[in-house]
């Protein structure tokens, strides 16, 4: 299950609107709307600078978030649309969906490499390189899983770690149907460089 969502802390919007969100953005704050899960939309206001942060973060609409606003239950959100000033590129409204705890949504969840003292081509020096420090999968808001965990026991040099490697929760599925790979052993640097020279040692004497 996922550690923590992060919060998104918002203001009940009184008024609707042009008016109203005008009045919210000179009050430094972003209008918004909350819709779906049957119930009646919310209008909001989220402070501008958290969100203008929360944004530059990136995946700002990959992200599930706790939404809280006083006078109303938490609830989980994903963000649908994120309106901009086409001059500044600065948002202007926020339009952000209710989920149940059943809906199917895609998330980036991050990767995490476990038995690195048990992979015999980290031990002889090998190098892991990681293709994909995150996995974007298809979950459902209930069962968010914190973590893609990656078991490097018994990799080689010139192995890989693919998606199929990957034991995931029931219901839970990438959103690339090919086995990519999330890393790889590749050789030392050093090693690299031997093997080269004694390729070239190789052509001379089959020169000769």
């Amino acid at each position: 299950m996922a550690g923590e969502i992060p919060d998104l802390v918002a203001l009940e919007r009184t008024g609707t609107g042009k008016g109203a969100a005008r009045q919210a953005r000179r009050d430094g704050m972003v209008p918004g709307i909350v819709f779906g899960g049957e119930k009646d939309p919310l209008p909001i206001n989220l402070p501008f600078n958290k969100l203008l942060q929360r944004l530059k973060k990136g995946r700002f609409k990959s992200t599930l978030f706790n939404l809280k606003v006083e006078g109303h239950e938490d609830v989980r959100v994903i963000c649908r649309d994120v309106q901009r000033d086409v001059v500044k590129d600065l948002p202007t409204h926020v339009d952000l969906m209710r989920l149940r705890r059943t809906t199917k949504i895609n998330l980036f969840i991050p990767v995490e490499f476990i038995n690195e003292g048990s992979a015999p081509g980290l031990k002889r020096g090998g190098v892991l390189t990681v293709v994909r420090p995150e996995v974007e999968l298809v979950v459902t808001a209930g069962d968010i899983p914190e973590k893609v965990t990656v078991d490097l026991a018994g990799l080689n040099i010139g192995d890989t770690a693919t998606i199929s490697d990957v034991t995931l929760p029931e219901g839970t599925k990438p959103t690339i149907d090919r086995d990519f790979v999330i890393a790889n052993i590749s050789a030392p640097s050093g090693l690299r460089s031997a093997d080269n020279e004694g390729g070239d040692d190789a052509e001379d004497d089959a020169e000769e």
